[in-house]
């Protein structure tokens, strides 16, 4: 359905863009910019270089890279508001597109006009936008307002008539941005779903969105971009943890905790530094849901060696605890041979949080006291993941905390050989 081969990009800064104007703009233009007028030269920057990829009919490719990546101007390309400078990019089939609210929209024009001049420039015929004109008015939630001048809608409701017209009409190729970071929550799971429905139905979707947990639950393949060029196109997990490990920044998952604010005041300052870690011991402060946590907090105690005692209490955005651990009241880790400096590691294999920032709270002792407290020593944030392997994410609405569990079934109007539990 797409193919891109090779495309860039390129922008000049400084460029004139009116290629007709009178003498006193000429002149003024001039004045503004005496240099460029009298080299010629303006500076050159590549928004999108040699980027390729192809996408199938189903398809549903998750576009994601850091703000300037080149992710928005991508879809410029293949939606020909834009000519890329270099490269060839084919598209099979009809191109409906939604790259910001009201994309297309004539402010003048009620709701109804609109979805039917949206669906003429898609190439739609009247009877197909009649066919489907009661799904796009009953998605948007607009049906009192669709005789009403869109100029009068609501940023919402504008939101949700844009996005209705886009996934509603028979477009072979659907390109999604950003937008959907406006609408509410309940909005854009309605939004996530019809994209699913979309492309079951055979069409093509490529989203761009900075939500991971959509990106990973909605798509089955994934174009990474940085600095305009292609980092990485396959499978979303993967990419999205390279992606993560790219851009967070390694010196925020270390916290010097001598002059920290959190400190309790009756406490023997021998914490020195906490750091965080993910999958295979790599500084991060993303963290999935169900995966690997390490706290490490290097100690030094000039009074006395101490057989080292570390607390971690987990809080929540609230600053709640949510839960606690102690390796002072876990057998087998209480260690014998005292130090006066080292290190000491809280590994948890799965990490059971929904998505949300959490703080965590030390305490460091020996065996029977703590001599040093900080509170809130760190922070690091959940993101969502497909925990159960079955493409759905637990709602917020669960709490702060998942865990796995199982689940008998005996229904008592049926032979008893009905009754046993499904492996």
């Amino acid at each position: 359905m797409v193919e891109v081969e090779n495309v860039g990009k390129e922008y000049t800064i400084g460029a004139l863009q009116e290629p007709y104007g009178t003498l006193r703009d000429t002149v003024m233009r001039a004045l503004r910019h005496p240099l460029q007028q009298m080299t010629g030269k303006t500076d050159k920057i590549w928004a999108l270089r040699d980027v390729s990829f192809t996408a199938m009919p189903g398809d549903v490719i998750g576009v994601i890279g850091r703000n300037g990546a080149g992710k928005s101007t991508l879809l410029k390309v293949l939606s020909r508001i834009t000519e890329p400078t270099v490269g060839r990019v084919k598209l099979y089939g009809r191109v409906g597109s939604l790259l910001e609210v009201g994309t297309g929209f004539h402010q003048e024009l009620t709701g109804r006009e609109n979805v039917y001049l949206n669906g003429a420039i898609l190439g739609m015929k009247r009877a197909e936008i009649d066919r489907k004109f009661d799904d796009i008015v009953g998605f948007a939630e607009v049906q009192r307002f669709v005789d009403t001048p869109v100029k009068r809608y609501s940023s919402g409701m504008y939101l949700r008539l844009a996005f209705a017209v886009a996934a509603y009409l028979e477009s072979e190729i659907l390109l999604v941005d950003e937008v959907l970071a406006v609408g509410d929550a309940n909005f854009q799971k309605r939004c996530l779903g019809k994209m699913r429905d979309v492309s079951v139905s055979g069409r093509t979707v490529l989203f761009v969105s900075h939500n991971m947990a959509a990106i990973e639950s909605l798509c089955n393949r994934c174009l990474y971009i940085s600095e305009g060029r292609t980092q990485g196109f396959g499978v979303p997990h993967e990419l999205i943890g390279r992606y993560l490990l790219a851009e967070a920044l390694p010196k925020a998952a270390i916290q010097n905790l001598q002059p920290h604010p959190g400190r309790r005041a009756s406490s023997d300052p021998i914490m020195q530094t906490v750091s965080l870690a993910g999958e295979g011991g790599v500084p991060a402060t993303t963290i999935r849901m169900g995966g690997a946590l390490s706290i490490r907090v290097e100690y030094r105690s000039e009074k006395k060696a101490i057989s080292p005692m570390l607390g971690v209490v987990v809080k929540n955005n609230y600053g709640l605890p949510v839960f606690g651990l102690n390796n002072r009241i876990v057998r087998g880790y209480q260690f014998e041979a005292p130090s006066r400096e080292g290190s000491i590691t809280c590994h948890i294999r799965d990490l059971p949080l929904m998505p949300d920032t959490y703080s965590i709270d030390l305490f460091l002792g020996d065996l029977y006291q703590d001599y040093d407290v900080v509170y809130d020593a760190i922070t690091f944030e959940v993101i969502a993941a497909d925990v159960f392997g079955d493409g759905k994410l637990p709602g917020a609405e669960c709490g702060p905390v998942f865990w796995p569990a199982s689940w008998t079934y005996a229904p008592t109007d049926l032979p008893a050989t009905a009754n046993s539990p499904v492996p």
